[in-house]
């Protein structure tokens, strides 16, 4: 049993890594502006590893000037830490910070039934911060313990947006130079993507391998007692190399040799709690029908390209489809929004906003519209879905092109990098 004096020693460690962080040198988050820090309720961030999730906080917490005490779960001397230990980690927490009322409580998905211990903080009014990689950590097992005392905020990698404010790329610079900047940087960014810590690192694919392989074996493997691990890491890379296409679980457990179509269906859910995959559903004003039908989007555009022994091809049309659908996730779900797509036998229709029943906006995304058959079959999809859904707020989402059409429903057509910078409607 680990004792007190060794974990102040982890303690006062940890502190002097946290310490170690300028956040000036920071890029500043869109999720920034989800923190309530001062309501009583526990603010959790939640992710995909390596997204940023403890640097936002710690951030947030040093920007405001609040004292804090900090403990980072993910580190491997705290690897046996049981539920009944954390009183004594509490403890420990205290002799190495005195006395505080701001707790960081990072990775804490780490250890079982820590809802217990998180439970017991907020009724003694701590205000706490807390950091996990597990979306079902964070949704079903904390509306059933903590009755809602928590706000719960998603961080993604960096969006386009903020990988260019990292690059000190001006996005308002509309010189030819700036404008081949931003190009350039929007054509790195669809293979290497947004991970924060890739900035830094020659090796991305080593570093993407990693990553992928970290979040197979401790996010999922651990949690859910996974016993066919190869099967698993099979399933993912293929969902991942088939990106933005629908999933048919019957085809998926013949071709991995699953016993039944429940169990591709629970290793999929696994892959998307721990945040490398994102799923979309079909839309249908029919609630029961919305969840029949999914499409399958990587987190981050490194898990389509930077893995080992990936064998996909450019893709550049699906590519842009992922970045936008992910992108609308950032900006929808802090406003109470969902996303879907829309088929028939006739035409599709890539993302529906929606609000309820509510459809608010259709989004079409295509790389090149330069042919004319290709500019008639998007703009028609666009119509057609306008008639059926009742919607005439209308997008086309383009590699470059930019202007306005005013036929029978007026239609945006929009360079998807001004998009994504935010120099267009959302």
């Amino acid at each position: 049993m680990t004792t007190t004096n060794e974990y102040t020693q982890i303690i006062t460690d940890q502190r002097k890594e946290a310490a170690a962080i300028n956040i000036k040198k920071l890029c500043d988050r869109k999720e920034e502006e989800l923190f309530e820090t001062d309501s009583p309720l526990a603010q959790i961030v939640i992710g995909v590893r390596r997204s940023g999730k403890s640097t936002i906080c710690h951030k947030i917490l040093r920007q405001q000037n609040i004292p804090y005490a900090y403990i980072n779960f993910d580190d491997e001397r705290l690897h046996r830490l049981k539920a009944e230990n954390l009183n004594t980690l509490l403890e420990a927490l205290y002799m190495v910070y005195g006395d505080f009322k701001y707790l960081f409580l990072d990775e804490i998905q780490n250890i079982e039934e820590w809802f217990l211990f998180v439970n017991r903080l907020l009724r003694q009014n701590m205000r706490l911060f807390i950091t996990g990689s597990n979306a079902k950590l964070l949704s079903s097992e904390l509306s059933t313990h903590l009755t809602g005392r928590y706000n719960q905020i998603e961080l993604y990698p960096f969006s386009f947006a903020e990988y260019c404010q990292f690059r000190q790329i001006d996005p308002t610079d509309l010189s030819t130079k700036g404008s081949a900047f931003k190009k350039a940087a929007f054509e790195e960014y669809m293979y290497k993507g947004g991970f924060p810590e890739l900035f830094g690192i020659r090796n991305s694919r080593n570093y993407i391998q990693s990553l992928f392989t970290s979040i197979i074996r401790r996010d999922i493997q651990q949690r859910f007692n996974i016993r066919y691990i190869e099967a698993l890491h099979q399933l993912a890379n293929h969902l991942l190399d088939h990106f933005g296409q629908e999933i048919v679980y019957s085809e998926l457990a013949k071709l991995f040799g699953f016993g039944s179509e429940h169990t591709v269906e629970n290793y999929t859910s696994y892959l998307k709690q721990a945040y490398l995959l994102a799923g979309i559903h079909k839309f249908s004003f029919k609630s029961k029908e919305r969840i029949r039908n999914e499409k399958i989007y990587a987190i981050d555009p490194a898990f389509i390209s930077e893995r080992e022994d990936t064998v996909i091809g450019r893709n550049l049309g699906w590519r842009l489809e992922n970045i936008v659908y992910i992108e609308l996730l950032r900006r929808t779900r802090p406003r109470f929004e969902d996303v879907f797509y829309y088929r028939t036998s006739q035409y599709e229709i890539d993302f529906v906003v929606c609000q309820g029943n509510n459809v608010k906006k259709l989004i079409q995304v295509s790389l090149d519209i330069s042919a004319e058959k290709t500019f008639k079959r998007e703009i028609t999809a666009l119509q057609k879905g306008a008639a059926a859904l009742k919607c005439n707020d209308l997008t086309l989402l383009t590699l470059s092109d930019t202007r306005s059409l005013t036929p029978d429903t007026p239609i945006q057509i929009v360079s998807i990098i001004d998009w994504l910078l935010g120099k267009a409607p959302d």
